[in-house]
């Protein structure tokens, strides 16, 4: 069983990535779908949906790529806060990642959302990961 569930999925991702698999698949959960759905919105995964196996739901996430050299979109995802070291951020100390370029997906009382959407709203929130 996994403990951290937001490190496995972008464990996951990035394993398909670097094969250059098209589909991956990830054990849903309500954050996991919050995040592949800000990815989708954000334009580093194609599509994604959900399915039902044996009672159990999993996201198989569409990955994107560019060009004929099929070069991934995500060239990097990091996870900050861990389940050991919870790492908070306030509204006006939001991370800017690669200078606006990249995202930082935030948790706050509001859902999840980009560190963009977050500073527009003025909340802060629990730093879950950067990608770009």
């Amino acid at each position: 069983m996994v403990t951290d569930t937001i490190s496995d999925m972008l464990t996951r991702i990035r394993n398909a990535n670097m094969i250059k698999h098209q589909i991956v698949q990830i054990p849903a959960t309500k954050m996991s779908k919050a995040i592949t759905n800000i990815l989708k919105e954000e334009g580093f995964i194609e599509d994604y949906e959900i399915y039902m196996e044996n009672s159990y739901q999993f996201l198989l996430i569409s990955l994107k790529y560019k060009g004929k050299s099929r070069e991934p979109v995500i060239c990097k995802m990091v996870r900050v806060s861990k389940p050991g070291l919870r790492v908070y951020s306030k509204s006006k100390k939001l991370p800017k990642v690669l200078d606006n370029l990249g995202i930082a997906i935030i948790s706050t009382s509001k859902g999840v959302m980009t560190n963009l959407k977050a500073k527009e709203l003025g909340i802060g929130g629990e730093v879950l990961c950067y990608i770009w």
